[in-house]
Order: structure tokens, then C-alpha cells, then sequence
């Protein structure tokens, strides 16, 4: 079900000189930052290592293998906005409302090293709102530089139109203003 979404992201390469689909390369991608990738180079002997099972399940074919650089250039070309959405739709399809109260847990984080002092760049802030019950993850959203974790919250909840469920939050949603809104 995964890899049917995940070919359902739109493909931004020209058609000329395409070796890999881009539904191959994500899902790859992901397969190997779950077993521990944390750079193109590991993600590309994941995908060296392990060849031959990825080759015998999803028919590759493949004439070579792709270098990191390749894997990097098709990943950043991909729109995350796009990939967030195909996400979203797929997370969407595995929860279902049960009879009993659901929980979606809403809390920001900064992203580990996406501070940079050279560039004068602050760090990210993604927000994900997390369903309790079946555990999955529901959607991300990156947090504006110029602002807190409370409008987007507000944002995110309209637009994955869930209702009948309890959100959490933390301390931050307290305030007044934000109760009564």
C-alpha cells in the first residue's frame, strides 16, 4: 500500500535519461533510513546491499546501480509538499474511527542539525500530529520562522478535518487567547 503512494508522486525529471522511478528511489530511501541510513551514501549501500531481494520483489532490472549523488539529485528534484500529501492520503487510509474516544497528539520539535551559524539560519520546527491509538504518524508541518507551534497547530487541524476526536497539546496552547479562539 505504501509503494502505491508512493508512485503517486509526481515525477519532476525529464522523461530523457530516466534509470530509476521515482516511487522506486523513495521507497528505497525510506527503507533505509529505517535501517539506519543517515546520508545518501548509506542510503545507496542499502540499496547496493540488499539488490538483489529489492531486484527479485519489485522487478528492477536495474543495468547499475545508482551513485549517492544520483540518489541525492532525485530526492531534493521531489516537492515535499507533494510527498507530505501522498503521506497524508496514505496515514489517512490506515486510521479508521472505531467506536471509542480517538486521541491525535499535536507537539513540535526542532529538527536536529538544521541550525546553521555560517548562513545565519535558525533551526526548523516541524509539528506532527500523532494518532494515539492506532500510532501513526497523521501529518508534518513546518513551523514559520517568525512565529510559535499555535497557528500552525490551528492550521493543520482544519486541514486534516478530523472530528469526534480529543487533541492534546502542550503548556504552549494554554493561553487565553488560544482557549477562547
Amino acid at each position: 500500500m505504501l509503494k502505491s503512494f508512493l508512485f503517486k508522486v509526481k515525477d519532476h525529471r525529464r522523461k530523457q535519461g530516466r534509470r530509476y522511478e521515482l516511487g522506486h528511489i523513495l521507497l528505497f530511501t525510506i527503507l533505509a533510513i529505517l535501517s539506519g541510513a543517515d546520508s545518501y551514501r548509506k542510503v545507496q549501500k542499502f540499496i547496493v546491499a540488499h539488490y538483489e531481494t529489492l531486484n527479485d520483489t519489485f522487478d528492477l532490472n536495474w543495468k547499475r546501480m545508482p551513485a549517492h549523488t544520483s540518489l541525492r539529485e532525485i530526492i531534493q528534484a521531489t516537492s515535499g509538499a507533494e510527498l507530505e500529501q501522498s503521506f497524508r492520503q496514505y496515514s489517512a487510509g490506515l486510521t479508521e474511527k472505531d467506536e471509542r474516544q480517538q486521541f491525535i497528539a499535536c507537539d513540535g520539535k526542532v529538527m536536529r542539525g538544521s541550525f546553521d551559524h555560517f548562513q545565519d539560519q535558525k533551526a526548523v520546527q516541524i509539528l506532527s500530529a500523532f494518532a494515539s491509538d492506532s500510532q501513526i504518524i497523521l501529518a508534518h508541518e513546518e513551523i514559520a520562522t517568525k512565529t510559535n507551534e499555535i497557528p500552525t497547530a490551528q492550521t493543520l487541524m482544519e486541514e486534516l478535518g478530523l472530528s469526534g476526536y480529543i487533541f492534546t497539546f502542550d503548556a504552549l496552547h494554554c493561553q487565553k487567547n488560544t482557549a477562547n479562539g
